[in-house]
């Protein structure tokens, strides 16, 4: 049995080709017409792929490699053999993702199972509307008065609540759960996600714990994608927010009443407590957790495995349990290293 492949190329681009698209230098005219047809790291690149060198530190890899082609700066185009076609930029690897998003562009946006239209075994509320092209796998739910945007594909076993509106050219993944929420454009939703449903809000008590209802949505403008796996409540008093071209890795857990603004990264296993705030282009690293009320201001970065307690500025790094300034947070590190060893030393001159 043949190994398969599960993301085949298209028919390829030549040297010349790429050039053109990503504005690389000219390549030498004896590899303009040379074929590409796949993308590879260096050390794996056979004479069809295109690879890149950005670094120094690849430059070893660089020296063996077997690709057709390498995307690279004119600083480290001497590490390439000359059997490689040079294509001279000043950022190699976003050309080089420029060049895979050209040659795989049914990679960026999952696939459907079924042919187009609405397959058997799938419900349709008769109160839901439909746009054309729109594709509904077998055993998804789409409920009443529910809105659906041509292009889109809802998958497998999903569910679309009651008077859920869905842009146009969305994909909903396979066992997607998504209700009281409003849904731009392009969005992605990989499998698994729970969207719009209760934010966990109680009123604690010697008697037991009063729900508070969750009276909000959850409003996602367009570009947001949202990794496999991620729950992202629906407000209690307001609407939680997910902002345009914003990206959130698997397993993401979004309080309710919470705030992400525009180009957001939230990578995987991370945690936002309700009625927090990230305002435009900030970056959560994996598993970072942040308390609730807080505001992570445009353009921070916080580093994985952080918990952050308060506000941050505009543009700070932070990092640590609680997070901090990382300068600061590197210094207290060193500083109980130093404290560690002096004492590790000292016991070790009394045992003497």
């Amino acid at each position: 049995m043949s190994e398969p492949v599960f993301l085949r190329h298209s028919r390829g681009l030549t040297v010349g080709e790429i050039a053109a698209l990503i504005g690389a230098a000219a390549a030498p005219v004896a590899f303009e017409a040379r074929r590409l047809t796949g993308i590879a790291a260096l050390d794996r690149a056979s004479p069809a792929d295109l690879s890149f060198l950005e670094s120094r530190n690849f430059a070893a890899a660089a020296s063996g490699s077997r690709a057709g082609a390498c995307l690279t700066t004119a600083a480290l185009a001497s590490h390439l053999p000359a059997e490689i076609a040079p294509l001279i930029v000043a950022a190699p690897y976003r050309a080089f993702v420029e060049v895979a998003r050209a040659m795989f562009p049914h990679a960026l946006r999952p696939s459907s199972l079924s042919p187009a239209g609405s397959a058997a075994g799938a419900y349709i509320d008769k109160t839901a509307r439909l746009e054309p092209d729109v594709t509904i796998e077998p055993g998804a739910v789409i409920g009443p008065r529910a809105e659906i945007g041509g292009g889109s594909l809802i998958g497998a076993n999903a569910v679309i609540g009651g008077d859920v509106r869905i842009g146009r050219d969305c994909t909903i993944g396979a066992g997607t759960i998504v209700a009281n929420s409003l849904i731009g454009d392009r969005v992605i939703v990989h499998p698994g996600c729970k969207i719009g449903q209760d934010g966990f809000g109680y009123v604690m008590g010697g008697k037991g714990h009063v729900k508070v209802p969750q009276l909000g949505r959850v409003i996602i403008q367009d570009d947001v994608e949202i990794g496999a796996g991620t729950t992202i409540d629906r407000g209690a008093l307001r609407d939680t927010v997910i902002g345009e071209g914003t990206k959130i890795d698997n397993l993401v857990q979004v309080g309710h009443n919470v705030t992400i603004g525009r180009h957001c990264i939230v990578v995987a296993q991370t945690g936002i407590a309700g009625s927090s705030t990230l305002e435009d282009f900030v970056v959560l690293g994996a598993r970072v957790g942040v308390n609730t009320q807080v505001t992570i201001g445009e353009g921070a970065q916080i580093a994985g495995v952080s918990v952050v307690h308060g506000d941050v500025p505009p543009g700070a790094r932070w990092g640590g349990t609680p997070a901090k300034p990382v300068k600061q947070w590197f210094r207290e590190i060193m500083l109980l290293e130093q404290m560690a060893r002096r004492k590790s030393d000292s016991a070790a001159a009394k045992d003497e």
